[in-house]
């Protein structure tokens, strides 16, 4: 590529997003587009990362074979999702050991494939956003994100840049909100638990607003928090870098 050859940036857009929330799929593309990313978004389907926790190997080859398919061609790809980037990152190369055609493909696009806010400050050298909004928040750091792809200080550092924002860290912020994928379902009342000591957390902060990096953690919190009748909205990061306060926040609308 040269220097005036837009990055080719293909958009994993995940299903909670696609099915729940779809504006933060909308602020992703604006983020990359903003720094010149040229972004498509490829037919596709579940990154198979369901089937992969919960023992279905074959299943979740399958998701990764269409996936792999799906996204071949592009300079990066780029996923608003910490948990569903780490299964590619991650998982897939595990997924084809044994299978040496297809593992070379997999550890291709995981080599390829970032979570989106790792990707605007890791790889595009992004330091600041043209975003505003007045209030306090606080961050909830996920799990897959923190820990598979070591996402802690990437978000905070552009969350600095967005006028009028002031964010306040919530005690045990890197603690497990109890969503984990499946984990919610097969153990729901240390789950229960879990969203309860967050949703406390989350309240002694006295922050307007929740963010965070990954769907499902924001709507079991939200959903937590407004069982509990704590006052906090909570947005998807990238909605708040993009500049976006317009669409409600999660379980408003």
């Amino acid at each position: 590529m040269t220097a005036e050859t837009p990055t080719r940036v293909a958009m994993l857009v995940t299903c909670l997003v696609d099915m729940m929330r779809p504006s933060v799929g909308f602020a992703a593309v604006k983020l990359l587009e903003d720094a010149g990313c040229e972004v498509s978004v490829p037919e596709q389907g579940c990154c198979g990362q369901p089937n992969w926790n919960s023992g279905d190997s074959a299943g979740a080859r399958e998701f990764a074979r269409r996936m792999i398919g799906a996204m071949a061609g592009f300079d990066y790809v780029v996923v608003p999702s910490g948990s569903c980037a780490a299964t590619v990152i991650k998982d897939y190369p595990a997924m084809f050991e044994g299978d040496a055609d297809w593992a070379a493909k997999a550890r291709d696009l995981a080599a390829r494939t970032h979570e989106i806010v790792s990707f605007l400050t890791d790889v595009l050298g992004i330091e600041a956003v043209a975003a505003r909004l007045e209030g306090t928040v606080t961050y909830h750091d996920s799990c897959s994100g923190l820990r598979s792809l070591g996402i802690k200080e990437q978000p905070r550092k552009l969350l600095a840049s967005v006028a009028g924002l002031e964010l306040v860290e919530m005690a045990d912020a890197e603690v497990c909100c109890g969503f984990g994928g499946t984990f919610c379902v097969k153990f729901p009342e240390i789950s229960d638990k879990m969203a309860t000591n967050k949703a406390g957390n989350i309240g002694e902060t006295g922050a307007g607003m929740l963010l965070a990096g990954d769907l499902g953690c924001l709507l079991n919190m939200a959903g937590k928090l407004s069982f509990a009748g704590k006052p906090v909205r909570a947005r998807h990061v990238v909605e708040v870098l993009a500049g976006d306060t317009e669409t409600p926040a999660i379980g408003e609308g």
